[in-house]
């Protein structure tokens, strides 16, 4: 088997070779592989969807084709494409984490399309028109972009999108381009697999809102142009990043569009807190999470003002794969916290080799606090949630406090791994990838899937066409008629 065939092994075929060859060698890269095999084994989901013998023929498979590399391309590909089959929603080759060299090399390239849209049925969807061409009117499907058909394209990316389980809805919308990240997915891997476009643009074949075909050819953007099409409060950590709206109807909206608070410069609790208590009077409060993957855990925030008794989370424990970190492994993982090397002591064993969490309480809960509020409460979710905001769907629904509209979540109900990570350097490659180190596993069986909303929900091209949001639209008429009844 040669190298190429040892690649597409893995699935990562079209490399583009943009990169001079490696300085490392197969030995080095193979090095490399040891160190994940030895950083897996604090994983606490890795069997969660395959046996050991599953994971361990895989893994032998990411060595050989790893090792087989020429370009730091084919190596985070061929290591992307390994961690995505692990199915675990926060086990990833990090964007965020990667050296300035690496996110240099990889990520700020000519590739990304001028355009953000969505996934409909399938069908490449625009939302919002950044080409400077005037061409691409929201509600406009993309059927071709430099002679692949959308629906191929979106299938070669796939395997290397990061989920829980086999909840593909995560996967798509992270294949999508929402212009609220300044590294995209869609971007990354597009540009990794496809390259630049001939001459620095792309040709589309488009399908307009008015069903006129039509050929169209925009420019190729790189990462500087994509961060500037960016609202100015995404890409601050000082100013506010949500925002609040009361509306003619006497709906309040929160849009909450992220939950990553750990080292905001702003006082989000303050800053919710003043909003909350202006409730007064509202017809209801419909809470936008639909972007929002997580973070810390602020949606109890807002739980603990709709109770008058303490909610218990409930139907999951946390367990470990460890006690100490090995001290051959430690040079190699970076955390925020060095207490997470000694996470696992003092746990108690468990069955199948697991550890329980030392200091997990069998029950966590959200304590009330006043002054309550009683207006109808809403929660706009879909596919992106898939950690704290799975969890706040999760309480939303089994308590009743909140009614859930939209689309199933991401995430799943087998349980999600989090919480605490290392963040593993790999020396050869210099490539980073993230492992977490928190398993919540069920106390009962549970489906291999996300969580439905109370009330489904789904836009159409058409509604994008036409600016509509049902989904919200939906949410703040069942508000309306609950103040109503109530009053």
């Amino acid at each position: 088997m040669n190298r190429r065939q040892m690649i597409a092994a893995l699935g990562a075929t079209a490399l583009i070779p943009t990169l001079a060859r490696a300085a490392t060698s197969p030995a080095d890269l193979r090095g490399d592989i040891a160190i994940l095999r030895e950083a897996l084994t604090l994983h606490p989901g890795l069997y969660r969807y395959a046996s050991p013998a599953e994971v361990e023929a895989r893994i032998a498979a990411l060595e050989t084709a790893f090792a087989a590399t020429a370009t730091l391309d084919e190596q985070y590909l061929v290591l992307s494409r390994f961690l995505a089959t692990i199915r675990c929603g926060h086990s990833y080759a990090n964007f965020f984490n990667q050296r300035k060299a690496v996110t240099s090399a990889l990520f700020d390239r000519p590739t990304r399309l001028p355009f953000s849209f969505r996934w409909i049925d399938g069908r490449m969807i625009v939302t919002r028109d950044a080409s400077g061409t005037g061409a691409l009117l929201p509600g406009s499907e993309v059927r071709t972009i430099n002679g692949v058909a959308a629906r191929d394209l979106l299938a070669r990316l796939m395997p290397y999108a990061r989920a829980d389980g086999h909840n593909d809805a995560k996967r798509v919308s992270l294949l999508e381009v929402h212009g609220d990240d300044s590294i995209e997915y869609f971007d990354v891997f597009h540009g990794l697999l496809f390259g630049a476009p001939r001459d620095g643009a792309h040709r589309l074949d488009i399908r307009t809102p008015d069903r006129r075909e039509r050929n169209v050819t925009v420019p190729a953007i790189a990462l500087a142009a994509r961060r500037a099409a960016m609202s100015p409060a995404a890409l601050s950590d000082e100013a506010p990043t949500w925002t609040w709206t009361m509306r003619a109807d006497g709906i309040a909206l929160l849009t909450m569009p992220g939950w990553a608070v750990y080292d905001a410069k702003w006082n989000w609790r303050d800053w919710l807190d003043v909003r909350l208590a202006s409730l007064s009077g509202a017809t209801g409060l419909v809470i936008d999470l639909r972007g929002n993957e997580g973070g810390v855990n602020c949606g109890d925030h807002i739980l603990a003002r709709l109770t008058t008794r303490d909610i218990e989370h409930e139907g999951y424990v946390q367990k470990l794969r460890f006690r100490r970190t090995p001290a051959t492994l430690d040079r190699y993982l970076d955390t925020w916290d060095d207490s997470f090397r000694t996470l696992g002591v003092g746990g108690a064993d468990l069955p199948d080799g697991f550890i329980a969490r030392p200091g997990a309480a069998a029950v966590t809960r959200i304590a009330a606090v006043g002054p309550r509020i009683t207006c109808p409460v809403a929660a706009l979710i879909g596919p992106v949630n898939s950690s704290a905001t799975f969890q706040f769907a999760a309480v939303a629904k089994r308590t009743g406090l909140v009614r859930t509209f939209g689309s199933p979540t991401g995430g799943n109900r087998r349980g999600i791994n989090g919480g605490c990570f290392f963040f593993v350097r790999l020396p050869a490659s210099g490539l980073e990838f993230d492992v977490p180190l928190v398993g919540e596993f069920p106390t009962v069986p549970q489906p291999d899937a996300g969580l439905l909303p109370d009330v489904a929900v789904a836009a159409s091209a058409d509604d994008i066409a036409h600016g509509r949001d049902p989904v919200l639209e939906r949410a703040a008429a069942w508000a309306r008629s609950m103040h109503h009844m109530q009053a």
